[in-house]
């Protein structure tokens, strides 16, 4: 499937404040589609879903090659190179190339040891700060669906107190945190206590956290594949969605045992409406 392929899309998501990132995925590729205030929207490409790397002329040419007005960026990579060289020099192919850029993925682990968290925490208002700076406000993580360590509820309110904090420190720089699920059996086949692995639970985690820059990242395949329905997202509102990941299911398969690898590029072959949504 060509970098260029599309997904549709349609308009009765909404439109947040600061607008919200819509990524089309699969196992061919990544497309962000960004709409701004202005309701205005780009493509914008996620090169490590496709497992590409490369220097960040490369990435930019090849966004641009196949049509891409925007791309993720490494957060941590770039403010090393504004920290070692400046920021006219760390952004000046994102500004030659005119690309924008979409999200960043979340520059920390919070499932560790108070101290560790702690030490990652405080560097996490710098990189939003820098994000912000090169026009990304938005942040994705997604949350493991099982865990060794502790059960249900005490994981929970683990989970409560960590994002808050984390919604905290990314809050002055304008920068919203979109958290997803992972639907998929195999996450949680071998951990001892399950944990959020659908829709209605990842909401009421992100509504007892409270945090206003806090929001979903919804994927619709993990949506489709925990039973949920897209009669259900119509209820949300645009600020409740920070980002949308769209991928298809393989016609005819059943949903029990489906993993990450069944994942199909978006579009009118697989078993979700996509354009419904």
């Amino acid at each position: 499937m060509p970098l260029s392929q599309q997904a549709t899309v349609g308009d009765n998501l909404g439109f947040g404040p600061r607008g919200w990132a819509i990524a089309v995925t699969g196992r061919s590729g990544v497309t962000n589609r960004t709409f701004s205030r202005e309701q205005m929207m780009f493509r914008n490409l996620n090169p490590w879903a496709l497992g590409v790397t490369g220097h960040q002329s490369e990435i930019i040419e090849l966004a641009l090659t196949y049509g891409f007005r925007g791309m993720d960026v490494d957060i941590t990579e770039f403010a090393t190179r504004l920290k070692l060289r400046g920021m006219a020099y760390a952004r000046r192919l994102i500004d030659s190339a005119k690309i924008r850029i979409g999200t960043f993925a979340l520059p920390l682990d919070w499932d560790v040891a108070d101290d560790v968290f702690q030490r990652a925490l405080e560097k996490l208002p710098h990189y939003a700060q820098v994000a912000a700076e090169i026009g990304c406000t938005r942040c994705l993580a997604t949350i493991a669906p099982a865990s060794n360590k502790r059960p249900y509820h005490e994981n929970f309110e683990f989970h409560r107190w960590r994002l808050g904090e984390i919604c905290k420190a990314l809050a002055p720089a304008g920068v919203r945190l979109g958290i997803g699920f992972r639907a998929a059996e195999e996450y949680r086949n071998s951990q001892a206590h399950q944990f959020i692995h659908d829709l209605d639970a990842v909401l009421l985690l992100v509504s007892m956290v409270g945090a206003p820059n806090l929001g979903l990242l919804l994927d619709v395949w993990d949506l489709y594949v925990s039973g949920g329905s897209l009669e259900r997202i119509r209820g949300l509102s645009g600020r409740q969605i920070v980002a949308v990941s769209l991928a298809d299911v393989p016609p005819e398969q059943p949903l029990a045992g489906l993993g990450e690898g069944s994942r199909l590029v978006a579009g009118p072959a697989g078993q979700i409406d996509l354009a419904a949504v």
